[in-house]
């Protein structure tokens, strides 16, 4: 008899089989777009046409300068992004406890892999398209040990190791330190079995950005951070940014050192979120500072890969950008610890906190802290702003138009799905008499119905 595990994701592949190719409405996710050179003279595809017709030529041009890219390449790269988010969390649907990480790796082709316990899944995840890797661990049961590493660093020292995470590509969860004994303290006080941690030596020493739209600045009395995304709560225009840089009540000014407004919520150390309420002088718009100071829209939230490319905004150091290397991170600053970071290969510096991350058109994250800087490179972490939207109960501005729809948790006719809410990935919702499955994490936007768009949602 097949593995449970095993027959639903045949059955899941079954589906997708006799519904053809992915077809894409209104976001990236098509199988069907990974077609080679030939694909080259016809009419771009679904995948294509939201991947990169919605991205700014800034992004790419961005893309080109730090990934070494060249035009054709950085447009395959963000389709073939699309599509593998798309198919990894179908996938991970599938495969439930034996699923343990996907994440995509090369310059151009961007080839998804995706690990499992258990062999007997191989041939079905290679059938997706996707190359098959067996490990040990689950991604489950390395997340759990994470979480208890982050128990015990309420209670230990980790200033002499810094960062921890779950990394996929090696099976492991991986803790930087400067001393390995602060690594072996931290493992043992939280009860995680060795055989389960990777220690790596590293002189980094984080630090939140401090001193110093998105990607704008502005002011907090004597410091300076930068905005992250436009954000609405009801009527409420403001912005969501980095917590490190002010506490509820803190005021601020913009660029211009015009009065701007008041931070009305902040998580930090914990979390890293904060958002900021601004006055009638503020109109919040759906865009990024980018490249040369023009424009970049944001389409939605949707949460990118291991792998991804990622581009960053800041008041400091402009717009710069990389590969996201781990999500749900620990970082310990001199302030306390931080959890459910994502790790990037993005520069960064001081200022530019609370500045966005952005992969194409989705909005990724605020900047947190990092190490080095943009001269001789460095490493960054950004709270998700999907956590943080669902922190709040805020919603995103996006370029989608100016009807919000209803706000969070307001119920759409015909099933619970709703615009404004943030979906996780595995979250079920019906909809129209069916029930769905939430294949990527994203903040759910009016024209983003579950049947119109199944990059995001597969009916269950």
């Amino acid at each position: 008899m097949l593995p449970t595990a095993h027959r639903r994701l045949t059955a899941a592949y079954a589906a997708f089989a006799a519904a053809g190719a992915l077809v894409l409405a209104g976001l990236p996710g098509s199988a069907s777009a990974r077609t080679g050179p030939a694909a080259a003279s016809a009419s771009p595809s679904p995948a294509e046409s939201a991947a990169v017709g919605k991205t700014s030529p800034g992004v790419l041009k961005a893309m080109q300068r730090d990934l070494g890219l060249t035009p054709a390449q950085a447009r395959a790269r963000l389709v073939n992004e699309a599509e593998a988010g798309a198919d990894a969390g179908a996938l991970r649907n599938a495969l439930g406890r034996s699923f343990a990480g996907a994440w995509v790796h090369g310059a151009t082709s961007q080839k998804l892999t995706v690990a499992t316990t258990d062999a007997a899944e191989v041939p079905a995840i290679e059938a997706r398209g996707a190359t098959a890797e067996v490990v040990r661990h689950s991604v489950a049961r390395l997340d759990a040990a994470k979480a208890r590493l982050d128990r015990a660093a309420r209670k230990t020292a980790t200033r002499d190791a810094p960062v921890w995470y779950v990394d996929v590509r090696s099976n492991a969860v991986v803790v930087r330190a400067v001393k390995a004994a602060a690594a072996t303290s931290l493992v043992s006080a939280a009860g995680v079995d060795p055989g389960l941690v990777r220690v790596e030596e590293t002189a980094e020493r984080p630090r939140p950005l401090y001193d110093l739209v998105g990607g704008d600045a502005y002011y907090m009395g004597g410091g300076r951070c930068s905005i992250g995304f436009s954000v609405t709560k009801g009527a409420q225009q403001g912005f969501a940014t980095a917590g490190h840089c002010g506490r509820a009540g803190t005021a601020t000014t913009g660029y211009n050192r015009v009065a701007q407004g008041t931070f009305q919520g902040s998580v930090f150390p914990g979390r890293d979120m904060a958002w900021v309420a601004t006055n009638s002088q503020w109109t919040a718009t759906p865009y990024v500072k980018g490249p040369g100071g023009q424009r970049v829209g944001v389409g939605g939230s949707t949460q990118s890969p291991v792998g991804a490319s990622i581009c960053r905004s800041g008041s400091t150091t402009g717009w710069h950008c990389g590969t996201i290397s781990q999500h749900n991170t620990s970082v310990t600053y001199p302030e306390g610890t931080i959890s459910g970071v994502t790790r990037t290969t993005v520069c960064a510096e001081p200022g530019d906190s609370g500045g966005s991350y952005i992969s194409g058109s989705q909005a990724q994250g605020v900047t947190s802290g990092g190490s080095g800087n943009c001269r001789s490179g460095g490493t960054t972490y950004h709270q998700p702003i999907n956590p943080l939207l669902q922190q709040f109960g805020l919603t995103l501005r996006t370029t989608g138009g100016g009807d919000p729809g209803p706000g969070p948790g307001e119920p759409e006719p015909g099933g619970t799905w709703a615009a404004g809410k943030v979906y996780a990935a595995g979250d079920s919702v019906t909809y129209g008499g069916t029930t769905y499955r939430c294949l990527q994490p994203h903040q759910a936007q009016p024209g983003w119905e579950p049947p119109s768009t199944p990059a995001l949602w597969e009916a269950a």
